[in-house]
């Protein structure tokens, strides 16, 4: 296979707490092996924890919406058309602090194992619980 379209079908959004994720590639749905691409919605008032992907950089693009962005321990507020780069291994959190939701594209890579997609949620440890 040398690419393939991907509709809305193809990808079944994925309810969590915080928000709503819709794959758009990952190695199961394109056969990728360098890109994970997911469509994130944050939830007024919620957002994903502090974590880190050991193994990923991660590119996070605001399409909609005013986002708290953490890197390590600075904050700043993004906004449409702004991003962050967050290098392999490094700590950081998304909060939405407005009262409509919020749309951001994360893009990681490399793509890793077959879920392409590796997470190490540290929003229970010090100093991260610390922070918001």
């Amino acid at each position: 296979m040398k690419g393939k379209f991907v509709t809305l079908k193809d990808s079944e959004p994925v309810s969590l707490e915080w928000g709503i994720l819709r794959w758009l590639s990952l190695p199961e749905l394109t056969a990728a092996k360098q890109l994970v691409v997911i469509e994130v919605s944050l939830l007024p008032g919620h957002g994903h924890d502090f974590h880190k992907h050991p193994q990923q950089e991660e590119v996070i693009y605001v399409i909609e919406g005013t986002v708290e962005q953490w890197l390590e321990g600075e904050k700043r507020n993004l906004l449409p058309g702004d991003s962050i780069f967050i290098p392999a291994d490094t700590v950081h959190a998304s909060f939405n602090v407005s009262s409509e939701n919020v749309k951001l594209l994360a893009i990681l890579a490399p793509a890793i194992g077959s879920e392409g997609y590796e997470l190490v949620d540290v929003s229970s440890e010090e100093p991260w619980n610390k922070l918001r």
